[in-house]
């Protein structure tokens, strides 16, 4: 059974959390990328090169949303399309040196910043935190409401 106070404190915190990341990350002390780049980035570095469609079903939105993010990111010249070599009339995109550059500058000032946050934080608590934000995340993704 879940606690309701708990869960009020989840929720309140939740909103606060969210407002204080967007308002940093907004403040461009960290780069020049927003989330939706961040994200788009972090996934096309780590996994190399994929479709929008695949992207807009990773992140739960409409190809369209999909479709301007990538567009932004290819204008500014990170990212670039290549054939499908399954279908000549699709395209993956791929991270460009210079996206892998901004991306890369960019999360070492955001761990820079939690790294500040969690200084005092013990070890073992950092693992647990880590978890719990990852099975909530988890759970997130696969309620798909």
């Amino acid at each position: 059974m879940i606690d309701e106070k708990s869960l009020e404190t989840i929720e309140l915190e939740m909103a606060v959390l969210y407002r204080r990341i967007t308002t940093a990350t907004a403040s461009g002390k960290y780069g020049n990328l927003d989330r939706s780049a961040y994200l788009l980035l972090h996934r096309i570095g780590a996994h190399g090169a994929v479709g929008v469609k695949s992207l807009a079903d990773e992140y739960q939105l409409d190809i369209s949303t999909v479709s301007r993010q990538t567009a932004a990111l290819e204008q500014k010249g990170y990212v670039r399309r290549i054939p499908d070599p399954a279908d000549r009339r699709a395209f993956f995109l791929e991270i460009t040196e210079l996206g892998a550059e901004e991306y890369a500058v960019y999360k070492e000032g955001r761990l820079t910043r939690i790294r500040e946050l969690l200084s005092d934080w013990a070890e073992e608590e950092t693992e647990i935190f880590a978890a719990l934000l990852q099975k909530f995340n988890h759970a997130l993704l696969i309620s798909k409401s």
